[in-house]
């Protein structure tokens, strides 16, 4: 990770500071209240776990997999957390990139200069996307002080206390309803992982090999976060476009990169869609108001904060999150209405019946592909 002189690509330590800086103050909130916020998204994650194992019965009640931990953090925890995860999750792309850094003092100098650049950049994008995230499961979470990890190598469930109370504000919903209604769909994710074992290092060696494949200049990929950087600070010329409104991802992509990034793309939609069908299945039991809470969280999912949120979302590619979350609603519903739950769960049996990308948009192919095929 250290080039000559011992300089990093990027400066993960500015990056923080960066983000923590910018970022957005939370919701005005008194300390009594953050401390019952805090309380009770911590038991509502606790009793999410047996709501969740209950009705997707992907864990046997005998088996008792890996423990992870449950942390409710606040914007600057999320920040540390996935700055954490990103230097973990970027090390061979960066090590890639830094053999191709010019040697010698000029090399150095242009590695000190582009790590403090590259560094204040992600960290005006961490600040954004801070503001933004209620809840996220680790998977690559390498452990620290602050941020305890499961045994080697698991994950973490995050809980961002002041995005919770904001939306739920924002929304005039019932507090206590959003509050577990969250905490089911980030207790999907990890039940995802810790019932999947290899889930986790399978999608790690996708995202490897996408990143493997990466053949562009260190400048280019400085250039692709500076355009997102002034977006944020609204640096970029009325009306100016970015490559056909490409997101980040799609603009370092060679032709491996695209079968990877589409069966990546498959995967997240299967998990998003899982999770958003899980906290929607649970909820008429548990959550009285959920029938308005998705009402209202879909109109705030559609609509986005403002033109400049909209353009980011564009450019971080989050927008394709978005399409993940609904085409693998669809996904999981059709396949349970046909197959029922048990019959979905199969889709946990290997890489191999993981549905792909085509399937997630025909889910008849993947019934056809691994139940007719498996049953005859």
């Amino acid at each position: 990770m250290t080039s000559i002189g011992g300089v990093e690509m990027v400066d993960w330590n500015l990056a923080v500071a960066t983000a923590t800086r910018f970022v957005r103050p939370g919701p005005e909130v008194s300390k009594d209240e953050a401390r019952a916020v805090v309380a009770e998204l911590r038991r509502h994650a606790r009793a999410s776990e047996e709501h969740v194992r209950g009705f997707t019965r992907m864990i046997p009640e005998s088996h008792q997999p890996e423990d992870t931990p449950i942390l409710v953090v606040d914007r600057a925890g999320w920040v540390r957390a996935n700055v954490a995860g990103f230097r973990e999750l970027l090390k061979p792309l960066l090590e890639k990139m830094q053999e191709r850094r010019p040697g010698g003092p000029t090399g150095a100098v242009l590695g000190a200069v582009g790590g403090k650049v590259t560094g204040v950049e992600l960290g005006m994008l961490l600040s954004f996307l801070a503001s933004r995230v209620l809840g996220q499961y680790e998977t690559f979470a390498p452990a620290t002080r602050e941020l305890p990890a499961g045994a080697n190598g698991g994950g973490r469930l995050l809980l961002v206390a002041p995005n919770i109370v904001h939306v739920e504000r924002e929304l005039e919903v019932d507090p206590h309803d959003f509050r577990l209604w969250v905490c089911l769909h980030e207790e999907t994710h990890r039940t995802q992982f810790t019932g999947v074992p290899w889930l986790r290092d399978h999608l790690e060696g996708e995202i490897q090999s996408f990143l493997g494949q990466t053949d562009v200049d260190p400048m280019t990929i400085l250039e692709r976060l500076r355009e997102a950087a002034q977006s944020l600070a609204g640096a970029r010329p009325e009306g100016e476009e970015n490559d056909s409104g490409k997101s980040i991802v799609e603009l370092v992509q060679t032709p491996a990169q695209r079968e990877i990034l589409g069966r990546l793309t498959a995967v997240m939609s299967l998990l998003e869609g899982h999770a958003d069908y899980v906290m929607d299945g649970i909820g008429p039991d548990v959550v009285p108001s959920v029938a308005e809470i998705r009402e209202k969280f879909q109109q705030r999912r559609a609509r986005g904060a403002s033109r400049l949120d909209l353009a980011l979302r564009k450019l971080l590619g989050l927008d394709a999150k978005l399409r993940q979350y609904r085409d693998g609603e669809r996904f999981v519903r059709a396949v349970v209405d046909e197959v029922g739950m048990d019959g979905f769960n199969r889709v946990w049996t290997s890489p191999n019946t993981l549905p792909t990308k085509a399937e997630i948009a025909k889910p008849a192919d993947w019934v056809a592909r691994v139940h007719r095929k498996a049953d005859s």
